[in-house]
């Protein structure tokens, strides 16, 4: 009897897993909240170097009279005669700034004036965020396999809310830069923590849609809302206490939820894992016998045994590197992260310069994530976990080159909405292949170090989203640049996925041993939609034979 018989039993899609999935979706929205954070409170208005003559003048006169000016946001004046504006001598530089803010939002750059000659400030401050993202994502990770999924998730999310709380006090740029660090410490960590929490205790035929449709709609909520938020407190300071102190909610999720029993059992803990067992057993109104439970665990203990005949290593990360095939689909999930978060971040971030608020943008465009979620949900046990995330990368490849040469040839001005729905539609594919990837990859890896295994991964990804703003300024040289790098990327993510095995309706891998011989012998080009086709017309064939 396996572990998904007996979940069977107790209740493998009731009323826990409605209480699971919904302290899921109140994850989602405060990863979300996080994660952009660090957008939100950067954005940079349009601004010019102040002077006495400018003073009271609107948006639109200050665009005429620094017209002739190459650098007008920087450029220091001497004065304005006739309505043009007379450049100050060489070498004077200037020290305050207008700046027509979105509806009076003070963001750190307005308020801090990290603008012009301190402009690298901010990046410097927010690179921070990423190194402690890869700090954050391997101790995280490490602890999730020692101590549980539930403690680390909880520990994960109190740092990045307690960095995002400290942020709203600073003033320079070194205790900004610290703040950023302890912030990122949970980065995409209380996410798929939880997920992987979620993911053990749902059924495999209900795991598509109940991650994908709360993820959709939670994470969506969160974006889609966060910038109006922003606009509507008015301070970057306070919004960051409203993007933190909503993670004080996490402290009562063990109240509600227990420990992962799969994690426990591959730990030895049997008694605490039938505990679990019996718990989801009784929120959801089943009766299920202790025999059930004795046998299984007999079951299970004996299975360990008979594996430990055949390995004498322990079950860690790194000995997915011990033999051929596992080593093989873990060099392909790490390089298939780096592809697809670096390309998330920079479809993601790039929204100045488009013209349209950039909080608009943000906000309106992020409604893709709920037709990005229902797209996973109608194809993924159709077309199989391979085909989908080929296909997303594939297809959001074709977006992004597409939106990159709109970007160069158009005017923004005249043509914003165009541009806003090739935006909104880069970051409908980069979300379907960004979602999609985590539910491959926590499948396809064994559930002995599935934790640990998911944060590596994510460690190398969330490494790779340093590299965000140097993509970025790629445009300087020409502008479709960035778009067509990120698209030959998402072309070559698109061919690598399809080394990687078919993990639909199979039992996944419960360690390193099974994780080696699962799929052996699949074809590269196994894709489930067209294996049932082909299997229909042989049955058809031999039917009409017969007769």
């Amino acid at each position: 009897m396996d572990f998904d018989r007996v979940l069977e039993k107790c209740g493998n899609f009731g009323r826990f897993q409605f209480v699971i999935l919904i302290l899921y979706g109140y994850t989602n929205i405060l990863s979300s909240l996080h994660y952009f954070s660090q957008t939100l409170i950067t954005f940079t208005p349009e601004h010019w170097c102040s002077h006495n003559d400018l003073d009271g003048l609107s948006a639109e006169s200050l665009r005429s009279i620094y017209s002739n000016v190459t650098h007008p946001s920087c450029t220091l004046l001497e004065g304005v005669v006739n309505g043009t504006a007379v450049e100050a001598a060489d070498g004077e530089t200037c020290e305050n700034w207008i700046f027509e803010r979105e509806n009076g939002y003070e963001s750190l750059t307005t308020e801090l004036q990290w603008v012009c000659d301190k402009s690298h400030l901010a990046a410097v401050g927010q690179s921070f965020f990423f190194v402690g993202s890869v700090v954050g994502t391997i101790t995280f990770g490490y602890l999730s396999d020692r101590i549980g999924r539930l403690p680390a998730m909880l520990m994960a999310t109190l740092a990045g809310a307690s960095g995002d709380f400290m942020t709203s006090f600073v003033y320079t740029l070194p205790w900004f830069a610290f703040s950023r660090f302890v912030s990122g410490l949970s980065t995409d960590t209380m996410y798929y923590l939880m997920y992987i929490l979620v993911f053990e205790y749902l059924s495999p035929k209900r795991r598509t849609f109940g991650l994908n449709i709360i993820l959709a709609f939670f994470y969506c909520f969160g974006l889609v809302t966060s910038p109006w938020a922003a606009i509507w407190i008015g301070n970057w300071r306070h919004y960051l206490w409203l993007a933190s102190l909503p993670a004080l909610g996490v402290l009562a999720y063990p109240l509600l939820i227990c420990e992962s029993a799969q994690w426990l059992l591959t730990k030895k803990r049997y008694d605490r894992a039938v505990q679990c067992l019996k718990w989801v057993a009784k929120f959801n109104g089943r009766q299920v016998e202790d025999s059930v439970f004795d046998e299984f665990v007999k079951q299970h203990r004996e299975k360990v045994n008979e594996q430990r005949k055949l390995t004498t290593h322990e079950d860690t990360f790194m000995g997915m590197f011990r033999t051929p095939r596992l080593r093989r689909f873990t060099f392909t999930l790490l390089l298939k992260s780096v592809i697809i978060t670096l390309s998330y971040d920079v479809i993601n971030r790039n929204m100045e310069g488009l013209g349209t608020s950039p909080f608009k943008l943000f906000s309106y465009t992020s409604l893709n994530y709920l037709p990005a979620g229902c797209t996973i949900l109608l194809l993924q046990n159709i077309i199989g976990r391979k085909g989908m995330a080929c296909g997303a990368l594939l297809v959001g490849g074709i977006i992004t080159t597409v939106t990159g040469f709109l970007i160069a040839f158009l005017d923004p001005t005249e043509n914003a909405v165009l541009l806003a729905i090739m935006i909104g539609l880069g970051r409908y594919g980069a979300t379907v292949a960004y979602d999609a990837e985590i539910q491959y990859a926590a499948e396809i890896i064994p559930t002995s170090v599935r934790g640990a295994a998911v944060s590596n991964i994510h460690v190398v990804g969330l490494a790779s989203s340093s590299l965000a703003f140097y993509v970025i300024y790629l445009a300087r040289f020409y502008k479709p640049l960035p778009s067509i790098f990120i698209s030959c990327l998402m072309f070559f993510g698109a061919a690598l996925c399809l080394s990687l095995p078919e993990t639909l309706h199979k039992k996944l891998p419960d360690n390193l041993v099974e994780g080696e011989r699962f799929a052996m012998n699949e074809s590269w080009l196994y894709f489930p939609c067209f294996h049932k086709r082909r299997e229909s017309l042989t049955k058809n064939d031999d039917n009409k034979s017969e007769t």
